[in-house]
């Protein structure tokens, strides 16, 4: 079977032919079976990693030891881009949902190319500065929107695979609080304002999704 090439989406739509052909060049295909780990929180990484084929989930342990799913993404998706320029400890797990394939490449084997090509560094450092533009329009979220319009966006991500109208998300509250930063009782007061005014209710371990439009107004609020 013919590789691959890497997807010219996410961060790689910046880079240029030329840095696309190299880092293509150097990718290695990985193939995974269902329920297969790629890769687990805290481990050491070095790559950057393209979904080819199939789906991948991403979660994290809480501190209550629960595990907690944060993501699930599909051919086309790109993760770990930060390793590819400093690699470090990986911040999730990794685990394949069903047979998939992935494209990676290590950071070594980049820097080891650009020695014999030097002017893609150039390129590299502006595919580092676009990164670190997406990182800090993120902390700008997190900073400058107000608690409960964090919370709302983050349910509404967590349940984008259910129904339009009806959506349960099996986090508890003190969950979601670690999932945005915030308090339980703060995460707890908003969630029963929101449950008298009928957009969520609660169920065991969790909460439902009754009205998606609803919550979206209170994700698009930007005051704190």
């Amino acid at each position: 079977m013919n590789s691959a090439e890497l997807p010219k989406s996410g961060f790689l739509a910046q880079a240029s032919s030329e840095l696309s052909t190299l880092l293509d060049s150097v990718a290695t295909e990985v193939d995974l079976e269902e329920g297969e780990v790629l890769f687990e929180q805290g481990d050491e990484g070095d790559a950057l990693y393209a979904i080819i084929s199939g789906s991948l989930e991403f979660s994290i342990l809480s501190r209550e030891g629960r595990k907690l799913s944060l993501d699930v993404m599909r051919p086309g998706a790109l993760f770990g881009e930060i390793a590819l320029f400093d690699p470090g400890t990986r911040t999730a797990t990794v685990t394949a949902l069903e047979p998939s394939r992935v494209r990676g490449v290590k950071n070594g084997d980049v820097l080891s190319a650009i020695r014999s090509k030097p002017e893609l560094a150039i390129d590299m450092i502006q595919l580092a500065g676009e990164r670190m533009r997406w990182m800090s329009s993120q902390l700008n979220e997190q900073v400058f929107l107000s608690m409960p319009a964090r919370l709302a966006r983050k349910i509404l991500y967590l349940t984008l695979d259910g129904s339009e109208n009806l959506a349960t998300l099996p986090l508890s509250q003190s969950e979601l609080a670690e999932f945005v930063g915030a308090t339980r009782e703060a995460v707890s007061k908003t969630l029963s304002i929101w449950k008298r005014a009928g957009v969520i209710e609660s169920t065991r371990g969790g909460l439902k999704v009754l009205d998606r439009e609803a919550l979206q107004v209170m994700a698009d609020l930007h005051q704190i």
